[in-house]
């Protein structure tokens, strides 16, 4: 687990919006951020979230739900313009699916159709347990800004029941569990990831230094 040891002084003047929308993980990211010595908030608010200098999407639960929590909060739109204004913008998880169009889990709920791809089931085979819950090592088959000075190979956390089938083009980590898995995407300054850098040891806070390095 994150060892309070080599952690950062905190940075002056950078802030980190956390969105809350009662179905994210906020406080183990919120923890994590601080444990890197950087400002966070975590909130629900349209207005604070547009002035962060970085936004991060958590989440856990239902895409359904998860997605009529946005709806109902105001917080698409906002999340729309994040995107558009280029901030550096990063989906954990649930937020990694609620970026893309729609979701198996979920039918004939739409998604915030930011990237384009399919959220479907891991299928229940040769023995694999489902939800998909503990350390899987990633492939780069590009490798992108969040993975610079990670290795070929290494264990991060996940805990999904299922996955994301991406265009080839943004997928920047892959991992197999029954099937492969589009485990991060990178598009501009949009990054998602399906697995929880916040929860993955000294991987998932290097991560999380990369993201937050980005201009």
């Amino acid at each position: 687990m994150i060892s309070s040891e080599g952690s950062e002084d905190r940075k002056v003047g950078r802030m980190i919006a956390i969105i809350d929308y009662d179905a994210g993980n906020t406080r183990s990211v919120e923890a994590a951020l601080a444990y890197l010595g950087e400002q966070s908030v975590v909130t629900g608010d349209g207005d604070r979230i547009l002035k962060a200098d970085r936004v991060i999407l958590p989440g856990v639960g239902s895409f359904g739900d998860a997605m009529g929590k946005l709806r109902s909060r105001g917080l698409v739109p906002v999340i729309q313009e994040c995107v558009s204004q280029k901030v550096p913008f990063l989906g954990i998880c649930l937020g990694l699916q609620l970026l893309f169009e729609d979701s198996e889990e979920s039918p004939g709920v739409e998604g915030l159709g930011i990237l384009k791809g399919r959220i479907r089931r891991i299928p229940g085979r040769d023995g694999l347990k489902v939800p998909h819950i503990g350390w899987n090592s990633l492939r780069f088959p590009k490798k992108g800004r969040l993975f610079q000075g990670i290795d070929q190979d290494s264990y991060v956390y996940f805990v999904h029941s299922y996955y994301l089938e991406a265009q080839e083009e943004i997928v920047t980590a892959t991992t197999e569990y029954g099937v492969q898995i589009h485990a991060s995407v990178e598009k501009g300054n949009l990054f998602a990831c399906q697995f929880h850098p916040e929860k993955s040891s000294r991987v998932g806070m290097q991560i999380l230094r990369n993201f937050i390095g980005i201009t």
